[in-house]
């Protein structure tokens, strides 16, 4: 009777996948996060998909979630498009959700993780590296440039990722910066990291998808390069398929390999 219930339930059910996104005001950035989007969509084999932002870029939290509820959704599977698990994850996301869960009693809601920090990624940023510069040698030097948190355990995830990376290239001298929130700041870490460099330097923002910070990151990179100094960067993550795969995997529930180095 049990199984016979189970199975019904599972007849009856409708799911839905509800996309988050961090959002952005630069016109490039959203269009870049939607064509990611509609490209993991046309992956993934769920009748109901749709695509919502945190912030600045419609459509918002809220009337994605609707919109998925207006096609009939009775089970929605929340994925976000966040790295790591910061403020954005562990505070603003759920209160988004949590007067939704109220208005709608009757929807089951699934809330996926973030990235992380996996070995797949980190395999990806290395190929990203050497898609940009070619031949990595150890006087090279690599800048991580992250969105900025106060969270101490994004601090912590950084220093593994750093770790990773410097394992990956063979290079000794990786460093990390960030946008806001944390120190040292983009200027600074460009800085530290150019300072008597015997070769190229490589910068990687650690971030999904352009806007106004990888704006900012072209910009302080174009400006060294006018300066006679030997810098390039990779460009936003988003721009290597490990990322879109990670995406696919959780909206449909196949994790794949551990998560880890």
């Amino acid at each position: 009777m049990v199984e016979r219930f189970r199975s019904l339930k599972e007849r009856n059910s409708m799911k839905a996948i509800l996309y988050i996104g961090h959002g952005t005001r630069s016109k490039k950035g959203a269009e870049e996060a939607n064509d990611f989007i509609q490209r993991v969509m046309k992956r993934v084999d769920i009748p109901i998909q749709e695509i919502s932002f945190l912030e600045l870029t419609p459509p918002l939290i809220e009337e994605g979630f609707q919109r998925c509820v207006e096609r009939g959704a009775t089970e929605i599977t929340v994925v976000p498009l966040f790295l790591l698990a910061a403020g954005h994850i562990k505070q603003d996301i759920p209160e988004a959700l949590s007067s939704l869960k109220v208005k709608y009693p009757h929807i089951e809601v699934n809330v996926k993780d973030p990235f992380g920090v996996q070995g797949m990624i980190l395999d990806g940023i290395a190929e990203l590296v050497h898609s940009t510069a070619g031949d990595i040698g150890p006087e090279d030097r690599l800048l991580i440039v992250g969105r900025g948190s106060s969270d101490p355990v994004v601090h912590d995830d950084f220093a593994r990722i750093a770790k990773g990376i410097r394992e990956r290239l063979g290079i000794r001298h990786v460093s990390v910066c960030y946008m806001a929130a944390a120190e040292p700041r983009l200027s600074e870490g460009l800085e530290m990291i150019t300072e008597g460099a015997a070769g190229r330097v490589l910068v990687v923002p650690y971030l999904l998808f352009s806007g106004l910070l990888t704006a900012e990151v072209n910009h302080e990179v174009r400006k060294r390069q006018k300066e006679g100094q030997q810098i390039l960067h990779t460009g936003p993550l988003s721009g290597h398929q490990v990322i879109e795969d990670i995406v696919v995997r959780r909206a449909t529930g196949k994790q794949g390999l551990p998560e880890g180095l």
